[in-house]
Protein backbone atom coordinates (compact mmCIF):
# COMPACT_ATOMS: atom_id res chain seq x y z
CA UNK A 1 0.00 0.00 0.00
CA UNK A 2 1.77 3.60 -0.90
CA UNK A 3 2.06 5.83 2.02
CA UNK A 4 -0.80 8.06 1.05
CA UNK A 5 -3.19 5.27 0.61
CA UNK A 6 -2.34 4.14 4.41
CA UNK A 7 -2.90 7.88 5.51
CA UNK A 8 -6.34 7.97 3.64
CA UNK A 9 -7.60 4.53 4.30
CA UNK A 10 -11.07 4.96 5.76
CA UNK A 11 -10.24 8.75 7.37
CA UNK A 12 -13.05 10.91 6.96
CA UNK A 13 -16.33 9.94 8.54
CA UNK A 14 -18.78 11.52 6.28
CA UNK A 15 -20.55 14.27 8.35
CA UNK A 16 -22.70 15.72 5.87
CA UNK A 17 -25.65 16.36 7.93
CA UNK A 18 -23.66 19.12 10.14
CA UNK A 19 -22.48 22.83 8.95
CA UNK A 20 -20.81 23.78 7.04
CA UNK A 21 -22.60 21.70 4.70
CA UNK A 22 -25.74 21.12 6.45
CA UNK A 23 -27.27 18.85 3.93
CA UNK A 24 -30.54 17.52 3.95
CA UNK A 25 -31.04 13.88 5.04
CA UNK A 26 -32.07 12.61 1.46
CA UNK A 27 -29.32 14.60 0.12
CA UNK A 28 -26.47 13.45 2.65
CA UNK A 29 -27.61 10.07 2.22
CA UNK A 30 -27.72 9.94 -1.49
CA UNK A 31 -24.14 11.65 -1.34
CA UNK A 32 -23.05 8.71 0.87
CA UNK A 33 -24.23 6.21 -1.19
CA UNK A 34 -22.40 7.63 -3.81
CA UNK A 35 -18.99 7.88 -2.36
CA UNK A 36 -19.32 4.22 -1.30
CA UNK A 37 -19.60 3.12 -5.35
CA UNK A 38 -16.66 5.41 -6.19
CA UNK A 39 -12.90 4.59 -7.03
CA UNK A 40 -11.74 6.57 -3.64
CA UNK A 41 -14.53 4.65 -1.37
CA UNK A 42 -11.55 2.92 0.66
CA UNK A 43 -10.80 6.76 1.99
CA UNK A 44 -14.84 6.70 3.47
CA UNK A 45 -15.60 5.91 6.61
CA UNK A 46 -18.55 5.72 8.89
CA UNK A 47 -21.75 7.99 8.37
CA UNK A 48 -21.95 10.26 10.90
CA UNK A 49 -26.22 10.96 12.33
CA UNK A 50 -27.30 12.07 15.52
CA UNK A 51 -29.48 9.55 17.14
CA UNK A 52 -32.32 12.05 17.51
CA UNK A 53 -32.66 12.01 13.41
CA UNK A 54 -32.64 8.19 12.96
CA UNK A 55 -36.65 8.69 12.14
CA UNK A 56 -35.93 11.03 9.73
CA UNK A 57 -32.94 8.59 8.43
CA UNK A 58 -35.44 5.91 8.03
CA UNK A 59 -37.75 7.51 6.10
CA UNK A 60 -35.38 9.40 3.62
CA UNK A 61 -33.51 5.86 2.89
CA UNK A 62 -37.07 4.38 1.62
CA UNK A 63 -35.89 3.49 -1.80
CA UNK A 64 -32.21 3.82 -1.29
CA UNK A 65 -31.41 0.23 -0.83
CA UNK A 66 -28.39 1.33 2.02
CA UNK A 67 -25.80 -1.42 1.43
CA UNK A 68 -22.28 -1.39 0.66
CA UNK A 69 -20.69 -2.51 -2.88
CA UNK A 70 -20.21 -6.24 -1.71
CA UNK A 71 -23.34 -6.34 0.23
CA UNK A 72 -21.64 -5.08 3.22
CA UNK A 73 -24.06 -3.02 5.85
CA UNK A 74 -23.64 0.81 5.58
CA UNK A 75 -21.84 1.35 9.18
CA UNK A 76 -22.94 4.01 11.61
CA UNK A 77 -21.62 6.32 13.67
CA UNK A 78 -24.42 7.96 16.23
CA UNK A 79 -23.64 11.24 18.40
CA UNK A 80 -25.63 10.53 21.14
CA UNK A 81 -25.90 13.79 23.88
CA UNK A 82 -29.42 12.83 25.95
CA UNK A 83 -30.59 9.75 27.96
CA UNK A 84 -27.92 7.17 27.08
CA UNK A 85 -29.70 4.10 28.30
CA UNK A 86 -32.68 4.83 26.16
CA UNK A 87 -30.04 5.45 23.36
CA UNK A 88 -29.19 1.65 24.10
CA UNK A 89 -32.25 0.17 23.53
CA UNK A 90 -33.15 2.51 20.17
CA UNK A 91 -29.68 1.17 18.38
CA UNK A 92 -30.48 -2.21 19.50
CA UNK A 93 -34.23 -1.57 18.02
CA UNK A 94 -32.45 -0.19 14.54
CA UNK A 95 -29.76 -2.74 14.31
CA UNK A 96 -32.20 -5.28 14.69
CA UNK A 97 -34.55 -3.64 11.85
CA UNK A 98 -31.57 -2.90 9.26
CA UNK A 99 -29.52 -6.32 10.12
CA UNK A 100 -31.41 -8.19 7.16
CA UNK A 101 -30.57 -6.78 3.41
CA UNK A 102 -33.54 -7.60 2.18
CA UNK A 103 -36.88 -4.47 2.45
CA UNK A 104 -34.73 -2.06 4.62
CA UNK A 105 -31.50 -2.45 3.44
CA UNK A 106 -28.93 -3.65 5.57
CA UNK A 107 -27.30 -1.18 8.28
CA UNK A 108 -25.11 -1.00 11.50
CA UNK A 109 -24.77 1.21 14.50
CA UNK A 110 -21.26 0.27 15.75
CA UNK A 111 -19.77 3.37 16.99
CA UNK A 112 -21.33 6.28 19.35
CA UNK A 113 -20.01 9.56 19.91
CA UNK A 114 -21.08 11.44 23.38
CA UNK A 115 -19.32 13.93 25.02
CA UNK A 116 -17.45 14.29 28.48
CA UNK A 117 -16.27 16.88 30.61
CA UNK A 118 -15.75 15.04 33.56
CA UNK A 119 -14.17 11.43 34.64
CA UNK A 120 -17.83 10.35 36.45
CA UNK A 121 -19.92 11.00 33.01
CA UNK A 122 -17.44 9.06 31.00
CA UNK A 123 -17.98 5.87 33.80
CA UNK A 124 -21.33 6.50 33.94
CA UNK A 125 -22.10 6.75 30.21
CA UNK A 126 -20.01 3.83 29.05
CA UNK A 127 -21.59 1.55 32.26
CA UNK A 128 -25.25 2.54 30.27
CA UNK A 129 -23.84 1.22 26.95
CA UNK A 130 -23.46 -1.98 25.57
CA UNK A 131 -19.81 -3.39 25.25
CA UNK A 132 -19.98 -4.16 21.73
CA UNK A 133 -20.18 -0.45 20.72
CA UNK A 134 -17.51 1.52 19.74
CA UNK A 135 -17.64 4.60 22.40
CA UNK A 136 -15.93 7.81 21.98
CA UNK A 137 -15.76 10.60 24.56
CA UNK A 138 -15.33 14.02 23.27
CA UNK A 139 -13.60 15.95 25.74
CA UNK A 140 -12.67 19.67 25.95
CA UNK A 141 -8.86 20.34 24.98
CA UNK A 142 -8.64 23.54 27.51
CA UNK A 143 -7.50 22.29 31.25
CA UNK A 144 -6.14 18.97 31.92
CA UNK A 145 -6.96 16.83 29.30
CA UNK A 146 -5.20 13.76 31.13
CA UNK A 147 -7.33 12.89 33.90
CA UNK A 148 -9.92 12.64 31.39
CA UNK A 149 -8.03 10.55 28.49
CA UNK A 150 -7.23 8.39 31.75
CA UNK A 151 -10.57 7.58 32.56
CA UNK A 152 -11.39 6.74 28.87
CA UNK A 153 -8.48 4.60 29.02
CA UNK A 154 -9.32 2.51 32.40
CA UNK A 155 -13.80 2.06 30.59
CA UNK A 156 -11.96 0.91 27.04
CA UNK A 157 -13.18 3.38 25.02
CA UNK A 158 -11.64 6.22 22.56
CA UNK A 159 -11.32 10.14 22.79
CA UNK A 160 -12.28 12.36 20.77
CA UNK A 161 -10.90 16.17 19.78
CA UNK A 162 -13.08 19.18 18.37
CA UNK A 163 -10.81 20.99 16.35
CA UNK A 164 -12.87 23.89 14.43
CA UNK A 165 -15.67 25.06 13.94
CA UNK A 166 -17.33 27.91 11.75
CA UNK A 167 -15.83 30.26 13.41
CA UNK A 168 -12.23 31.43 14.01
CA UNK A 169 -12.72 31.17 18.27
CA UNK A 170 -13.72 27.59 17.64
CA UNK A 171 -10.16 26.58 17.27
CA UNK A 172 -8.21 25.48 19.82
CA UNK A 173 -4.33 26.36 20.24
CA UNK A 174 -2.07 23.76 18.69
CA UNK A 175 -0.70 23.21 22.01
CA UNK A 176 -3.83 21.92 22.96
CA UNK A 177 -4.46 19.52 19.78
CA UNK A 178 -0.79 18.15 20.70
CA UNK A 179 -1.46 17.67 24.55
CA UNK A 180 -4.37 15.78 23.50
CA UNK A 181 -2.35 13.51 21.27
CA UNK A 182 0.10 12.87 23.63
CA UNK A 183 -1.96 12.12 26.72
CA UNK A 184 -3.88 9.68 24.29
CA UNK A 185 -0.40 8.42 23.30
CA UNK A 186 0.45 7.77 26.61
CA UNK A 187 -2.76 6.12 27.69
CA UNK A 188 -2.98 3.94 24.36
CA UNK A 189 -6.15 5.44 23.91
CA UNK A 190 -7.50 5.54 20.12
CA UNK A 191 -8.48 9.14 18.62
CA UNK A 192 -10.66 10.62 16.21
CA UNK A 193 -11.28 14.56 15.30
CA UNK A 194 -13.68 16.64 14.48
CA UNK A 195 -14.49 19.89 12.68
CA UNK A 196 -12.09 22.06 10.96
CA UNK A 197 -9.82 19.93 9.05
CA UNK A 198 -11.10 19.80 5.35
CA UNK A 199 -8.03 20.81 3.46
CA UNK A 200 -4.90 18.95 4.28
CA UNK A 201 -2.14 21.66 4.71
CA UNK A 202 -3.03 24.62 7.59
CA UNK A 203 -3.81 27.60 6.51
CA UNK A 204 -5.92 30.84 6.31
CA UNK A 205 -9.46 29.62 4.90
CA UNK A 206 -13.35 30.61 4.33
CA UNK A 207 -14.84 28.97 7.83
CA UNK A 208 -18.12 28.24 5.74
CA UNK A 209 -19.36 27.98 1.90
CA UNK A 210 -20.98 31.53 2.19
CA UNK A 211 -19.81 34.26 0.59
CA UNK A 212 -19.61 36.78 3.32
CA UNK A 213 -17.80 33.85 5.58
CA UNK A 214 -15.30 34.60 8.15
CA UNK A 215 -12.14 33.56 7.97
CA UNK A 216 -9.54 31.87 9.75
CA UNK A 217 -6.47 29.39 9.96
CA UNK A 218 -7.94 25.74 9.93
CA UNK A 219 -5.68 22.88 11.13
CA UNK A 220 -4.90 20.50 7.61
CA UNK A 221 -5.57 16.88 8.48
CA UNK A 222 -2.26 16.03 7.09
CA UNK A 223 -0.64 17.81 9.81
CA UNK A 224 -2.89 16.10 12.49
CA UNK A 225 -2.63 13.20 11.08
CA UNK A 226 1.15 13.05 10.26
CA UNK A 227 1.77 14.61 13.53
CA UNK A 228 0.10 11.60 15.26
CA UNK A 229 1.74 9.07 13.28
CA UNK A 230 5.40 10.64 14.09
CA UNK A 231 4.20 10.47 18.00
CA UNK A 232 3.25 7.37 17.56
CA UNK A 233 6.89 5.66 16.21
CA UNK A 234 8.51 7.70 18.46
CA UNK A 235 9.06 10.99 18.00
CA UNK A 236 9.19 14.06 20.23
CA UNK A 237 6.11 16.40 21.58
CA UNK A 238 8.04 19.67 20.02
CA UNK A 239 8.50 17.61 16.44
CA UNK A 240 4.40 16.95 16.62
CA UNK A 241 3.85 20.87 17.64
CA UNK A 242 5.94 21.62 14.76
CA UNK A 243 4.08 19.88 12.18
CA UNK A 244 0.43 20.48 13.83
CA UNK A 245 1.74 24.51 12.88
CA UNK A 246 2.96 23.86 9.39
CA UNK A 247 1.52 25.92 6.69
CA UNK A 248 4.00 25.52 3.95
CA UNK A 249 2.56 22.71 1.99
CA UNK A 250 6.17 21.96 0.43
CA UNK A 251 7.51 21.04 3.59
CA UNK A 252 5.76 17.77 2.81
CA UNK A 253 7.06 15.49 0.57
CA UNK A 254 4.95 12.05 -0.75
CA UNK A 255 6.73 8.92 -1.89
CA UNK A 256 5.38 5.62 -2.72
CA UNK A 257 6.99 4.08 0.15
CA UNK A 258 6.75 7.49 2.48
CA UNK A 259 5.80 10.45 3.71
CA UNK A 260 8.48 13.39 4.79
CA UNK A 261 7.66 16.16 6.70
CA UNK A 262 11.17 18.32 6.41
CA UNK A 263 13.75 15.47 7.76
CA UNK A 264 11.30 13.27 9.01
CA UNK A 265 10.49 10.40 6.91
CA UNK A 266 7.29 8.16 7.98
CA UNK A 267 6.82 4.89 6.59
CA UNK A 268 3.34 3.28 4.85
CA UNK A 269 4.18 0.39 7.43
CA UNK A 270 4.55 3.20 10.48
CA UNK A 271 1.35 5.26 9.25
CA UNK A 272 -0.90 2.45 8.89
CA UNK A 273 -0.18 0.92 12.06
CA UNK A 274 -0.82 4.52 13.71
CA UNK A 275 -4.00 4.76 12.00
CA UNK A 276 -5.19 1.03 12.79
CA UNK A 277 -4.35 1.98 16.41
CA UNK A 278 -4.27 5.34 17.40
CA UNK A 279 -5.27 8.54 14.97
CA UNK A 280 -8.72 6.87 13.76
CA UNK A 281 -10.45 9.35 11.64
CA UNK A 282 -11.65 12.45 11.75
CA UNK A 283 -15.60 13.64 10.71
CA UNK A 284 -16.07 16.00 7.70
CA UNK A 285 -19.30 17.70 6.24
CA UNK A 286 -17.24 17.16 2.92
CA UNK A 287 -15.58 14.02 1.38
CA UNK A 288 -14.76 15.14 -1.61
CA UNK A 289 -13.00 18.03 -0.86
CA UNK A 290 -10.36 16.40 1.58
CA UNK A 291 -9.88 13.78 -0.61
CA UNK A 292 -9.34 15.47 -3.62
CA UNK A 293 -7.37 18.23 -2.52
CA UNK A 294 -4.80 16.01 -1.18
CA UNK A 295 -4.89 14.01 -4.21
CA UNK A 296 -3.63 17.40 -5.86
CA UNK A 297 -1.18 18.56 -2.97
CA UNK A 298 0.71 14.74 -3.99
CA UNK A 299 0.59 15.09 -7.80
CA UNK A 300 2.15 19.12 -7.46
CA UNK A 301 4.68 17.54 -4.86
CA UNK A 302 5.65 14.90 -7.42
CA UNK A 303 5.49 16.96 -10.71
CA UNK A 304 7.70 19.28 -8.32
CA UNK A 305 10.15 16.42 -7.64
CA UNK A 306 10.46 15.10 -11.10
Amino acid sequence: MRAVDALLFGLVDYAGLFPPAAEDMRRALENYASYLKGPDRFALGRFIVPLSRLPELEEAARGLKIRGTRGEPWRLSALVSEDVRAAADEIAAFNGRYSSPPENGSAVIDVVELKATRPEEIEHQQAELPKSLTLYFEIPLAGAVTPLVTTIAEVGARAKMRTGGVTPEAFPPARQIVDFMTACHRASVPFKATAGLHHPVRGDQRLTYEPDSPRGYMYGFLNVFIAAALLYSGASEDAALAVVQETDAAAFSFGDAAISWEDKRITADQIGAARAEFAIAFGSCSFREPVDELEQLTRQARAINK
